[in-house]
C-alpha cells in the first residue's frame, strides 16, 4: 500500500471484517483499493484498527472528515492520515 493514499481507521468493533469496513467506507462515496485490519501476531485477534488504501489521493482529507466520529456498530470511528510505521526496538529501556 502506498502511504500517501492511506488513512488510519481506529476504534473498530473487534468482530468487524475487512469487507464490512471497506463497504462502509465505499458507502460514503470513496473508492477503496484495499482495507487491512491489524491483528495480534500471536492470537490473530483484531487490534481494533486498520488502514484503508483509497484509489484517489485527493479523497484522503474528505474521507477523514466523513469517517472521523462516524458511528459503526455502536462505536465512534477515529480517522486520520496514515503515518509511516516507526521501527520498533526490542530494547524496552532495560539496562
Amino acid at each position: 500500500m502506498e502511504e500517501e493514499n492511506k488513512i488510519y481507521i481506529g476504534n473498530l468493533d473487534y468482530g468487524i471484517t475487512e469487507d464490512e469496513i471497506k463497504t462502509f467506507i465505499e458507502s460514503k462515496g470513496f473508492e477503496v483499493v484495499e482495507f487491512k485490519i491489524i491483528t495480534d501476531k500471536f492470537s490473530g485477534r483484531s487490534k481494533g484498527f486498520g488502514f484503508a488504501e483509497l484509489k484517489k489521493a485527493d479523497d484522503i482529507q474528505p474521507a477523514i472528515e466523513a469517517l472521523d466520529g462516524e458511528d459503526m456498530n455502536g462505536r465512534k470511528l477515529r480517522a486520520n492520515k496514515a503515518r509511516k510505521r516507526r521501527e520498533r526496538s526490542d530494547d524496552q529501556g532495560n539496562f
